[in-house]
Formats: structure tokens, C-alpha cells, sequence
């Protein structure tokens, strides 16, 4: 049987609905000390005293770490990066009296109990000296830089350059559109938050149970920032309750919890509050300014789209926002450019999506009015200025791309060919019903892998990469190609991960742990499948004595010739003939540069969405919506599935809901929880639907995936927001869309 493309069910799903799997803060180890962050109330200035002794006074506390007595480190400040730094400096923890953001850490509190822990965090005295704080990006939208490139992340672009004079095209364009998009800073919510478990064993060996999406920038982080052999560490992280990207780079929790273990030689963990969890990272407030020009029959002649990002003081941090744009509409006059302004708060962090889901509502929105404006279907005019190259990439071809069918799918499906053009012309009862649609548009990204797989001594088939699994169906998918490969009943495979014992896999983010790690267990189980061939050769009477491996295949647990199916040896077999040994084959999947380089790889969507609009009260419901995705590949068409719905509701969540509330005048986020945060709830979701469109990629890897991850929410922010338009006449440039604005 074959089980790539099979709906298989998730093989951890048993594991977490019975409460087997474990998480950071559920790993109970012996002699377990708890830590508890005291944060800052101020944004900017610096400590002028800090009173511990009320805190250790009580009985039961162990120590309390400040500024003033932390132990030193090796504080690799310039020579150190995590695997997803931005370029500059890294904030480090307790290490001077300086307050650089809202929420910094300020000391950490160490207890017997967790609970006297929180207690004794309330004694701590701190008494600062604030200095006026500078927050918002909208007042310095005329101050505004380039970033340092530093080492520029080959996923994180800098704008092309231009093309052609956009502003004189623009000038002399019989149509014109131009407006100005304004979003606010978000914040990752997942329901497990963060925590780090530091287990101090033997000679001071520490066993980390960390959240995070790579254990291996975890290892990174603590050996360099501590200056300890690799071999010192291992960290441990079988489950993620949801991460989204926040899990990227390691938080200060977990520098924390390692500086107090090895201090007081005893076994910490350390736990955030879901108040924290707005104390680091967050999706950047971003203004974009977008100017296109048309000729009347659609074609495109100038195209300019800017982006103004907030960062810290301390890191330049940078999304990808506007190449987007020159990836999806072709035009000889083009100038894409994005810039940003350091302020007083945390270095912003890769949110599901980071860029193109901001980057695309604006461009999205903007062709659509355009559209408006020519008399033409949305839809007709994507069609118009369709393109099969792309320019942002040194005109490269696309390794593949089914975005026409993609409209044509998804138009299809929602019904879109019945629709009346004309604003405000659908109504349902006393709401009016609007119609929008929107392309989205995700890399798709592969880096260097490796995966072991190992066939046991009773025909068990095992396979370990030390990737991470943040609930997209990891430990299924990877299970699914090694079973695949080796002809193995799914039953019979097992796939480990989210241990530095194991192989090496980078942090998973960007949509690119399919197409990474599925291409690393697939080179390893090859490797196998030779190795258990030139075995079988060798037993015997073997029915492969002059026959090459292309002459067999593997199925059902066996070796068997392809003309001659009769004639096979079981896996069992071979390995039992191995003196008592598992085999086991190590293999590095390694991107195909040169086919790679000569492609630009993505994937592409098309939402199309329905809103229902009560004018009165200003109310938004999103009551059907449609994503036609062509991703390559699909592995398994449940979980992906799962992974376009999932984004589809985030962006719903995205254009109508979420928003961190910051007072300027503090520098401070005022809904830093779940009760005023406001994420959909189930009575907000209703008819969401997904079709996949077959795809063919021979290119992108040695699988043909592209990764499903973001490219189902990309679209919808601005499908929605033309959705509105076309409901009520009314264009709303801001995101989110309240009812304030709609009414």
C-alpha cells in the first residue's frame, strides 16, 4: 500500500488526547527548584535600587538573580546568532541596570514551590529612573532607514531593485490608484506557554525540556551563551502546543532557568505567565504605501509599493513585504522598497506568515480597487496581468505554478460567477452580503537535513531527525514517506523527533519542514533500502544474485523482484542474518542549487470569501469562504487540510480581531491577555473549504513539496477586506477591521 497522498489519521494523536504527551513545564525531574520572572514597569531608563530581601526572607526561597549578582557568562554578543537573529544585538538577560522595553526581565526569583515562587516575585522592590520612551511608528514615518543587511537570511530578501521609472508611468497613467495601509503590532498566542526544565545531572550535564521550534538553536544558544561543550547538553522537546514562530529563537526563560541550574547546581524550571508572552516578540507594526498605474484595458504600467516596519533599539529586524508584489504582477516600471525605525520595544519575531500576510492585504487590496476603477472582475484583471516569470528573482521561470487554476478551482467552488459586481447590490435580510477574492502567494524554501532510519532486529522501522513538530503533522508525514520508501506497513514505522541526540534539522518555520526533513528521511530510508538489498544479496540462495537494485522493489515488508514478484526476501529476514544487529543508514538531504537557482519556487493560492455586514452595529461575519491551494505534492491531504483551515481562521482572526492595544505615552501593551486579545471563537468560523490543485513540481525537491503552512492565510485578510468593500462601498485601509471603522 501506498501512503504518501493517503489521509492518514496522526499517528501522535493518541498520545496527546490521553494526556502521554509532554510538554516543557510537565517534565518532572528530581530535586526540581521554580523560577518566576519579575518584569519591568517601565519602557526605557534604568534601575536605581533593587531590594531583594523581603523575597528572601521567605521561607522556601533559594535565591533571587538580578543584574547585580548573576553569574558571568560568556556573553558571545557578536559572534553568536541564533538561528533566526536579525542583525545586531541580542538582548541578554540580567546583564546590566539597563531598561531597554516594556516587561524586560528584571530578576528571577527561585523557590522550592512554584507558588511561593510567584509569592516572593511580588517582594522584590524595583526602583527606576524612566526616561521619555518613543513607541510609535506612525510618528516617525519620515525617519525611516534602510536596514543592515548584516549576514541578510537568504529567506529574508532585501527589495529588488527598480525597474524602469514607476513615478513617471504612474504620472502618465490613464488609471490611477494609490492609498495607504496601516497595521498593528500582534502577538503569538499559543496555548502552551513558554517554560524551560533544566535537569542538572552528573557532572553538571544538563538535560533541557524546552518549547521551542528547533532544539538544535536551543543547543546553540546555551553552549555559546554559557560556554559549554556540546557534549555537556542535550535539549529535549517531543511536543509543542502550537508555537507559530514565536518558538524561533530561544526565549529568555530558557537562558534563565540554564544560568540558575548551573548556579545552584539543582535541577529549575522557569515559567512564563500568558502576560509575559508580550514581553518578547510580536508580529511588527508596518504602514505600506501603494501606487499603481493601468492602462484602460488593465494592463499594469507602474507598480510602487513601500513598507515602513517598526524594530528595536537593539536588532534590525525585517520581514519580507513587498517582493510579493513584483513576484506576482509584472510591470516595466516598478520600485519596491521597505524600511524601518528602531524604538523602545522588543525586537519583533516571525509571525505565521511574517510579511507576506501583511505585504499581500495591501498589494491585494489595492488591485482590487484598481479593478474597481476599470469596470473589470477583479478576478479578470489577476487574469490580465497574469505572469509566468519572475522579475524579483532575475526573471526566473517558476519551478512550477498552477495559479490559474488556482482561480479557476476555487471561482468554481465558491460560485463566483454569479456575482453582482456592483457594490452594496447583495443583501440577505437587513445585512449586506459582499463577495471578494485575493491571490496569496509563500516560498517555497528546502535547507540542508539529515535523518537516521534504522531497521530493528524484529522488522521495526525507525526513523529519528531532531526537527520539531508544532502540531502541522510532522510525526505523520515523516512516517509516511519512510513507510513509502521501504514498502513498509505504516504500522510497523515509527518517526522520533525533537532530541540534539538525534540528526540534525533546523528550526521549523517558513513551510519548509516537509520538503527539509521529509527529504532527509526519504534520502535515509534509501540508503537503508540499498544497504538491506546488498544484504539480501548475500544470504543464501538469494533471488537476487546478479540482479541491480532498479530490478526490485520494496513492498509489504520485503524485497522482491519486480518481474517476478514471487521471488522476495522479508526485511525480518535479512536483519536476522545481521548477527543480532539493527542496520541503520544516517543520510543529509542537501537542495538541488543548481536547479534551484535557475527557479523561483512558490507556492499559490486563491481565497474567495463571503461577508455578511449588519450596518447598524458595524458587525462582520465571514459566513462562507473557499482557498484553492497549489502547494506542490500534497503528503497528506487531512493534515494539510487541517493547515489551510487553520490559517484560513487565523486570517479571519487577522482582519477582523487581532490587535495589541499599546499606550504610547507608556510604551506599554494594555491587552496583554486572552480576555481582551480577541482571537476567534467557534461561533465566529463557519463554511470554510479547501481545494487542492494538483500540481506537478520535479524541482523544488526530491519529493515535489512546497509546504502548506502559511500559504492558507496569506490571501484572506485582503479577501475579506474586498469582501467588505463590495458589501458596503466603503474601502478600509486598516487592519483590523472593528466595527468602528464599518460603521
Amino acid at each position: 500500500m501506498k501512503y504518501i497522498g493517503e489521509p492518514i489519521t496522526r499517528v501522535d494523536g493518541h498520545e496527546k488526547v490521553t494526556g502521554q504527551a509532554k510538554y516543557a513545564a510537565e517534565f518532572n525531574v528530581p530535586d526540581l527548584a521554580y523560577g518566576v520572572v519579575v518584569s519591568s514597569t517601565i519602557t526605557k531608563g534604568r534601575i536605581i535600587r533593587l531590594d531583594t530581601s523581603r523575597a528572601l526572607a521567605v521561607n522556601g526561597v533559594i535565591a533571587v538573580f538580578t543584574h547585580e549578582n548573576r553569574p558571568k557568562t560568556a556573553w558571545f554578543d557578536v559572534s553568536y546568532k541564533d538561528q533566526d537573529a536579525p542583525p545586531g544585538s541580542p538582548f541578554r538577560p540580567l546583564y546590566d541596570n539597563e531598561i531597554k522595553y516594556n516587561g524586560q526581565p528584571v530578576a528571577l526569583v527561585v523557590a522550592e514551590t512554584f507558588e511561593l515562587a510567584r509569592y516572593a516575585a511580588m517582594l522584590v522592590d524595583v526602583a527606576y529612573e524612566a526616561t521619555p520612551c518613543d513607541t510609535d511608528l506612525l510618528k516617525h514615518l519620515d525617519a525611516v532607514r534602510d536596514p543592515n543587511p548584516g549576514v541578510m537570511n537568504i529567506f529574508k530578501p532585501l527589495p529588488p531593485k527598480p525597474r524602469g521609472d514607476a513615478d513617471q508611468a504612474f504620472a502618465e497613467a490613464p488609471v490611477q490608484q494609490s492609498a495607504q495601509y496601516i497595521h498593528g503590532m500582534q502577538h503569538h498566542n499559543p496555548m502552551e506557554m513558554f517554560a524551560s526544565t533544566v535537569e542538572y545531572g552528573k557532572n553538571g550535564f544538563l538535560t533541557i525540556y524546552d518549547k521551542t521550534q528547533g532544539v538544535t538553536n536551543s543547543l546553540l544558544y546555551v553552549t555559546q551563551a554559557f560556554n559549554i561543550p556540546f557534549n555537556q547538553v542535550r535539549v529535549v522537546s517531543p511536543y509543542v502546543g502550537g508555537a507559530f514562530g514565536s518558538g524561533l529563537r530561544p526565549q529568555y526563560q530558557l537562558f534563565l532557568a540554564v544560568m540558575a541550574a548551573r548556579d545552584l547546581k539543582r535541577s529549575v524550571r522557569v515559567s512564563l505567565t500568558r502576560q509575559q508572552m508580550w514581553s518578547f516578540g510580536h508580529r511588527p507594526a508596518t504602514v505600506q504605501n501603494v501606487r499603481l498605474g493601468a492602462r484602460p484595458d488593465g494592463t499594469l504600467t507602474s507598480i510602487t509599493h513601500e513598507a515602513m516596519a517598526a524594530t528595536s533599539q537593539f536588532e534590525d529586524y525585517m520581514e519580507t513585504v513587498v517582493n510579493w508584489t513584483g513576484k506576482l504582477y509584472p510591470s516595466e516600471n516598478a520600485t519596491l522598497r521597505y524600511k524601518i525605525k528602531s524604538l523602545d520595544l522588543y525586537t519583533p519575531l516571525d509571525m505565521r506568515a511574517p510579511g507576506g500576510v501583511t505585504g499581500l492585504h495591501a498589494i491585494e487590496s489595492a488591485v482590487d480597487e484598481l479593478a474597481y476603477k476599470l469596470g473589470m472582475d477583479p478576478l479578470d484583471f489577476r487574469l490580465k496581468n497574469y505572469t509566468e516569470r519572475d522579475w524579483t528573482e532575475k526573471d526566473k521561470p517558476f519551478s512550477s505554478k498552477e495559479l490559474r487554476e488556482c482561480f479557476r478551482q476555487g471561482a468554481e467552488r465558491f460560485g463566483w460567477a454569479t456575482r453582482n459586481p456592483e457594490p452594496r447590490s447583495m443583501q440577505r435580510g437587513h445585512n449586506l452580503i459582499g463577495w471578494g477574492m485575493a491571490t496569496g502567494i509563500w516560498d517555497a524554501a528546502q535547507v540542508p537535513a539529515r535523518a537516521e532510519a534504522t531497521l530493528t532486529v524484529n522488522g521495526k522501522l525507525r526513523v529519528r531527525s531532531a526537527t520539531a513538530d508544532i502540531g502541522t503533522g510532522t510525526y505523520t508525514i515523516m512516517t509516511q514517506i519512510a513507510a513509502d520508501t521501504l514498502g513498509m506497513p505504516i504500522d510497523d514505522v515509527v518517526f522520533r523527533l525533537g532530541d540534539t541526540t538525534m540528526p540534525p534539522a533546523p528550526i521549523q518555520g517558513g513551510s519548509w519542514t516537509a520538503s527539509t526533513v521529509g527529504s532527509a528521511v526519504k534520502s535515509a530510508c534509501d540508503a537503508l533500502a540499498k544497504t538491506l538489498f546488498r544484504m539480501a544479496k548475500r544470504l543464501p540462495k538469494s533471488p537476487f544474485v546478479g540482479v541491480g537494485f532498479d530490478d526490485v522493489q520494496f513492498i509489504d515488508g520485503a524485497i522482491q523482484l519486480r518481474q517476478n514478484p514471487s521471488k522476495r526476501v522479508s526485511l525480518l529476514e535479512v536483519v536476522s542474518r545481521n548477527r543480532g544487529r539493527a542496520v541503520t543508514e544516517t543520510a543529509t538531504s542537501i537542495p538541488n542549487l543548481i536547479k534551484h537557482n535557475s527557479h523561483s519556487r512558490n507556492a499559490h493560492a486563491a481565497a474567495f470569501v463571503e461577508v455578511q455586514v449588519d450596518e447598524e452595529f458595524g458587525t462582520v461575519h465571514v459566513t462562507r469562504a473557499v482557498t484553492a491551494v497549489a502547494a506542490g505534492r500534497i503528503l497528506n491531504p487531512r493534515t494539510a487540510r487541517s493547515q489551510i483551515i487553520g490559517g484560513m481562521v487565523w486570517g479571519i482572526s487577522h482582519a477582523l480581531q487581532e490587535e495589541s492595544v499599546m499606550d504610547h505615552r507608556y510604551g506599554r501593551f494594555m491587552n496583554h491577555d486572552l480576555a481582551e486579545y480577541h482571537i476567534p471563537v467557534c461561533a465566529d468560523i463557519h463554511d470554510l473549504d479547501v481545494v487542492f490543485v494538483e500540481e506537478n513540481d520535479t524541482i523544488v525537491n526530491p519529493l515535489g513539496v512546497k509546504g502548506v503552512g502559511e500559504i492558507g492565510l496569506v490571501a484572506m485578510p485582503a479577501a475579506i477586506a474586498n469582501a467588505i468593500f463590495h458589501a458596503t462601498g466603503k474601502r478600509i485601509y486598516d487592519l483590523p477591521i472593528q466595527l468602528d471603522k464599518v460603521m
